[in-house]
């Protein structure tokens, strides 16, 4: 691709985002199933105007979500299959939560957060993320979603990737519907567990233990992490929060792990671990790509939390009264790796 043409598509990258979010909104792919149709079928179906449909849906052919053969007539491609929320592996709520205005807007105000390292967010919106998020059920609902929907390649390699037969209770700390925590207790009969969250995001929690056959062996755990962390378990599974916050809140997370952990514990974090350097082709979309950095910026912009190297993470367990053992790549839900540490002596 000549350097012209990568930065025109970069600048598109907004307006591709948003022909995602108004597929998902017109519920096409949901329409198309596993089925061939024409594009005046699908406009009918979905209650749209026939030209701006035909339109909207060769656009997403060009983006390799649909594809036209013949010419007028439209089918899912794989990868578009994921946009109906009845597939198995559905982002549909993901697509929801970011390409949303909630997420957007602060966006707007990337380069005076980069000038101040102030929050663009609060002042947007005039209250924190979490806040806003709680005021408004059927985006909190989404958000809920799109968190369970960005843990299904980890809740499918974790597992696997690390000794829980070792220890004999995990308490998951911030884990929200218990997507996670579910697959690691089906994979390990042995095993007992906690989900600890919010009332908001625990609210899916039952089903989803129901679902898997684990109410007697997992239960809901109604706390906030920045307060305490319910003691019984040796070992504490924290997936996707401490980016979110600034390093002091997030030692304070870590501190009450370590508060609770018994001698023989353990904290395992499951995060993107940042290289001391980018990679000199992460820009190509080889590897994770530039993923993890876009995530750290939404972080400065939205929530004041960032992505950390090894060495981010070796300090925030240190301030925390907790020494880091090991940092594994976890190859099969890249970016994400697991970070395992254990009371500092």
């Amino acid at each position: 691709m000549h350097d012209r043409d990568r930065i025109v598509q970069l600048a598109f990258g907004s307006m591709a985002a948003q022909t995602l979010r108004a597929a998902v909104r017109l519920r096409i792919f949901e329409l198309l199933g596993d089925e061939r149709r024409d594009a005046a079928a699908i406009a009918a179906a979905a209650g749209t105007a026939p030209q701006p449909t035909a339109r909207l849906l060769r656009a997403l052919a060009a983006l390799g979500l649909l594809r036209e053969e013949p010419p007028g007539t439209f089918s899912a491609t794989t990868t578009g299959a994921r946009l109906s929320p009845t597939h198995p592996d559905s982002l549909t709520s993901f697509v929801r939560v970011f390409t949303d205005s909630a997420v957007i807007r602060a966006w707007e105000h990337l380069d005076a957060a980069v000038r101040t390292g102030d929050i663009a967010f609060d002042a947007v919106f005039g209250t924190d993320f979490f806040s806003h998020l709680a005021r408004d059920p059927e985006l909190s609902a989404d958000f809920n979603a799109a968190m369970s929907q960005a843990s299904q390649a980890t809740a499918a390699a974790l597992p696997h990737a690390y000794d829980f037969g070792a220890f004999t209770s995990v308490t998951d700390v911030g884990g929200g519907d218990g997507t996670l925590l579910a697959a690691v207790l089906t994979a390990h009969p042995r095993l007992t567990g906690a989900v600890l969250d919010t009332p908001d995001g625990l609210a899916r929690t039952p089903e989803t233990l129901e679902r898997h056959g684990l109410t007697e062996r997992c239960e809901p755990a109604p706390g906030d992490f920045f307060r305490s962390v319910p003691k019984g378990a040796d070992l504490f599974l924290i997936k996707s929060v401490l980016h979110d916050w600034s390093d002091e809140k997030a030692a304070t997370i870590l501190r009450h792990c370590r508060e609770v952990l018994p001698a023989d514990g353990r904290v395992l974090i499951v995060e993107p671990v940042l290289p001391d350097a980018v990679a000199p082709d992460s820009g190509s979309g080889s590897g994770s790509g530039p993923g993890p950095y876009l995530s750290d910026l939404n972080m400065l912009v939205n929530l004041g939390g960032r992505e950390r190297t090894r060495a981010d993470f070796e300090d925030l367990c240190r301030a925390a009264g907790l020494s880091v053992t090991s940092v594994t790549e976890l190859a099969e839900a890249a970016p994400f790796s697991l970070i395992e540490a254990v009371a500092a002596r």
